[in-house]
């Protein structure tokens, strides 16, 4: 009787174990889900920014000078000025709010986003809120992954179409 009740003890042990393995397993899917979507993110805005700078970089200085004054008739040349400047532009800010949203607060954000205006920051700060992409906790902001927002809305599917909820 003791060889079956130590069989049972192990049998029960395994399973914890497994079970213990599985939430892991489970943890590390998210974990690395989340890597991934902020790599695609920060390699979007970094491969920005370097085509920016090499676009400027490869233009000779006479032809700058020459096209400076061609500007001054006309309109100010906005998108032009700020791809010379090395500004994000709004897409590229969006992707860099979403990346730096990890559990700083709004002001830390906006000093970490070099060259861009504060009310720009908030902007896509509140862009973000809004389409739940970020959230924020005790004053801090943090961005909300894909899997994650994915299973509110199901839930949140599933207890619309129930008629007990």
């Amino acid at each position: 009787m003791s060889t079956l009740d130590e069989i049972t003890r192990k049998k029960q042990r395994i399973s914890e174990a497994l079970a213990r393995v599985d939430m892991q397993r489970e943890k590390l899917a998210t974990q690395l889900g989340e890597l991934e979507a902020t790599e695609r993110v920060l390699a979007r805005y970094s491969k920005g920014t370097q085509a920016k700078k090499t676009a400027s970089a490869r233009t000779p200085t006479t032809a700058t000078k020459a096209a400076a004054p061609a500007r001054r008739h006309g309109r100010p040349g906005t998108t032009t000025a700020k791809a010379a400047s090395g500004k994000s532009s709004s897409s590229n800010l969006g992707d860099q709010v979403l990346a730096l949203a990890t559990g700083k607060t709004q002001q830390e954000i906006a000093a970490a986003c070099k060259g861009a205006r504060a009310n720009h920051v908030g902007a896509a700060l509140s862009r973000h809120k809004r389409t739940g992409r970020i959230e924020e906790r005790d004053g801090k902001l943090y961005a909300i992954s894909q899997l994650l927002r994915d299973e509110v809305r199901a839930i949140l599917a599933h207890r619309k179409g129930c008629p007990a909820a």
